[in-house]
């Protein structure tokens, strides 16, 4: 019997539900990587703020790892996606392999370059004296392990759009777990620090690179990791980046945008206001990876039910996933102005750090509502194929807004007005993708029309 897709056949909401719950509770999971690492160094009595302020000077590197595993991860999972709603099962194969063997490439390519250059670019990155030997002894060894990072992130969106969005949650359940339990082990039993801290990570990265590999060379996959495949196809290549350069750009420049950040912050706070904002992207990781989870859970249900034309299902799917990613960041946004020194106080209780981080919190999310409307809404456009608007889109926020902003305004208003830069570039993107995305919406409805279908984005029912 043939195998039919539950993704073109299965009740919208059940579908989304099925999806996006194990990959938000793996991205969470996913998260605590660099967040425990923080917790742990925060509170040890060798490290403290300066090794909160080693992990924060170094984390643009760490961000380009996540954005290469994302460009061949992502980019290729749409293709995959897409095909097999077409009904091309070898061509999906195809883009699986493909896309294996380019995370592995760029895997090395990153270790190599990165421990070559690794000092001016910490330097570059905004490291003093004091904080440089803390970023170099973690990174050093992180590079290591790049491989298996992006390895980890980019096949795990295969096994989402393989129809096994539960065993992709086991996956980051799987690593995070040897990473919270070694963290302790190596930082407080060996009394390793930095270099602890980092090569539980590597550990735990490993693992979690040889779990998704296995899973698409057994029985559970339905389509399978083959040699074959493995073999560059220079077009595939191409089409696999440019589906993926939107997340992919996105996370590049929060890289660039993490180190002038990291400069700014040095100017005008010092260490203290760079180990504050370490702390505020450790939360902010927590409460924005639902909402990437749960975009990462409705990216195949739109990408199969657009390549199957199956329109009013694209349409239900994205209306619930904008509401759900809105209550995520709104409930996010309560509990930042109920409890933020307390949630500063979880990485370290140094009095001024408290002091500061708790203000910067605040600030930093005081349009945090609308930024889950941005991600979902922009996204989608990476999801039906349309990667330039989506590129055009993610990167409105960082390039076109904040980057400015957190150049611009510190110079009227100092410090203060480099932590309000966050809420002005939220606002502004909100509107602009906003825009863009009902007139998709609105012109996606017309290709509708015959179909006698309703969607929750209409008020009224389109008739032949």
């Amino acid at each position: 019997m043939e195998y039919v897709n539950p993704l073109g056949e299965e009740k919208i909401s059940k579908l989304l539900w099925k999806f996006s719950l194990p990959a938000i509770v793996g991205m969470m999971v996913n998260a605590l990587y660099n967040v425990v690492d923080r917790i742990y160094i925060g509170n040890s009595a060798d490290l403290g703020s300066n090794g909160i302020a080693g992990i924060t000077i170094a984390f643009p590197i760490m961000i380009i790892l996540l954005a290469v595993g994302i460009l061949f991860g992502i980019g290729g999972a749409t293709l995959f996606s897409m095909k097999l709603g077409e009904k091309k099962p070898d061509e999906a194969e195809n883009a699986l392999g493909n896309a294996f063997v380019m995370l592995i490439l760029s895997g090395i390519m990153i270790t190599i370059i990165g421990q070559i250059f690794l000092k001016p670019l910490l330097i570059f990155f905004g490291a003093d004296k004091e904080i440089l030997p803390y970023s170099i002894e973690y990174m050093r060894i992180i590079l290591f392990g790049a491989v298996f990072q992006i390895i980890g992130i980019g096949l795990n969106n295969f096994i989402r759009a393989d129809g096994n969005p539960k065993t992709s949650m086991l996956t980051m359940f799987f690593g995070a777990g040897v990473n919270i339990v070694l963290d302790p082990i190596f930082i407080y039993g060996f009394k390793m620090g930095m270099a602890g801290a980092a090569l539980a990570t590597i550990i735990s990265q490993f693992c979690s690179a040889i779990w998704v590999m296995m899973y698409f060379r057994g029985k559970k996959s339905h389509h399978k990791l083959k040699i074959k495949n493995i073999k560059p196809n220079i077009h595939v290549i191409i089409k696999i980046a440019s589906l993926g350069m939107p997340n992919f750009s996105m996370q590049f420049v929060n890289s660039i945008l993490n180190a002038v950040l990291n400069k700014s912050l040095m100017f005008y706070g010092g260490n203290i206001a760079i180990s504050g904002m370490g702390i505020i992207n450790s939360i902010q990781t927590i409460l924005i990876m639902p909402v990437i989870g749960l975009n990462q859970g409705v990216q195949p249900i739109i990408s199969f039910n657009y390549g199957a034309q199956k329109y009013a299902r694209v349409k239900d799917a994205e209306a619930l996933a904008l509401k759900a990613a809105t209550a995520v960041v709104t409930v996010g946004f309560i509990i930042t102005k109920l409890f933020p020194g307390q949630l500063i106080s979880m990485f370290n209780r140094e009095p001024n750090l408290v002091e500061f981080g708790s203000y910067a919190l605040q600030a930093w999310f005081l349009c945090l509502p609308v930024v889950g409307f941005q991600i979902i809404s922009s996204n989608f456009f990476q999801a039906i194929g349309k990667y330039k608007t989506a590129m055009i889109l993610t990167l409105t926020r960082q390039v076109i807004l904040l980057i400015p902003a957190v150049l611009i305004l510190p110079r009227f208003w100092g410090i203060k007005g480099l932590l309000h830069a966050a809420p002005l570039a939220d606002a502004g993107s909100f509107i602009l993708t906003g825009i863009c995305f009902i007139r998709t919406i609105k012109k996606l409805g017309h290709e509708d029309e015959g179909k006698n279908s309703e969607s929750v984005f209409s008020d009224t029912k389109i008739k032949n």
